[in-house]
C-alpha cells in the first residue's frame, strides 16, 4: 500500500480525528477501491499507535467504506450499489426530517446562507471542481440540519452520508450535476415562503436521487 504525502498528525489525535482521516483518504480516492489497508502502514502515516487506527477502520467497516476480514485483511470497499442504495434511503429521511424541522425556524440570515452555497456550488459544478461543489453543496445542506438542533439527525448523517461520498463525487463531474444547483433553488424559495411539506419533499427527491449506481448514467 502506497503512503500518501502529507504531514503527520500529532500523536495525541482523537481517536474521532483518525477516522475522519482515514474516511476522507477512502471518499476522495486517495485509497482506491480493492487497495489494502494496514494497521501498521496508515499509524505511521497519521503519526499514532495502531490501536486508533484498528478503531476506525472498524467503524469504516460498518459505514461500508471498507471491508474487514478479522486476522486476514481489510480493503477498501467498491461503490457496492445496494450498500449505497441502502445509505442514500437514510440520508434523504434525514435530510427530510430536519427541513422539516428546521423550515419554521429559519431566519433571513439562514436563508442568505443557502444561497451563498448555492451561487458557490453552481460556480464550481460549471468549472468542473468537484471538491469544490461538494463542500458547497455539504454547507448548504447543513443549514437546515444545524437549525432543526437534532442530535440523533447529525449522528446518523455523520455515519451514512461518507458512504456516498464517492457516488457524489460521480454525479457532480458530469452535467447531471446541473440539475442539484435548480433543487437548491426551489428548497430555499420553499423554506423562505414557510411551504414546510414542499420543502421536506424537495430534500428528500434531492438526496433520493442519487444515483446508487457504480457509473454515471445520463450524461
Amino acid at each position: 500500500m502506497p503512503i500518501p504525502d502529507g504531514p503527520s498528525l500529532h500523536r495525541s489525535l482523537l481517536r474521532e480525528d483518525v477516522f475522519t482521516r482515514l474516511r476522507d483518504a477512502i471518499v476522495d480516492g486517495t485509497f482506491a477501491p480493492d487497495e489494502q489497508l494496514r494497521d501498521t502502514d496508515l499509524a505511521a502515516w497519521l503519526g499514532v499507535s495502531r490501536t486508533p487506527v484498528r478503531e476506525a477502520l472498524l467503524r469504516l467497516a460498518d459505514a461500508g467504506l471498507v471491508v474487514a476480514r478479522p486476522g486476514r485483511s481489510t480493503v477498501v470497499s467498491g461503490i457496492d450499489q445496494r450498500v449505497v442504495q441502502d445509505a442514500r434511503d437514510v440520508v434523504a429521511a434525514m435530510h427530510e426530517t430536519a427541513v422539516r424541522t428546521a423550515c419554521p425556524l429559519m431566519s433571513d440570515d439562514d436563508l442568505a446562507e443557502m444561497r451563498e452555497a448555492n451561487q458557490r456550488f453552481a460556480a464550481a459544478v460549471v468549472a468542473g471542481n468537484v471538491e469544490a461543489a461538494l463542500a458547497a453543496d455539504d454547507d448548504l445542506h447543513s443549514v437546515p440540519v444545524r437549525v432543526a438542533g437534532n442530535a440523533a439527525i447529525s449522528t446518523v448523517l455523520d455515519q451514512f452520508t461518507p458512504t456516498l461520498r464517492r457516488a457524489e463525487r460521480l454525479r457532480f463531474s458530469t452535467l447531471v450535476g446541473r440539475g442539484s444547483i435548480t433543487r437548491h433553488d426551489q428548497l430555499i424559495r420553499l423554506c423562505a415562503d414557510g411551504a414546510v411539506d414542499e420543502a421536506a419533499a424537495n430534500a428528500f427527491d434531492t438526496w433520493h436521487s442519487l444515483d446508487p449506481r457504480p457509473e454515471p448514467q445520463g450524461i
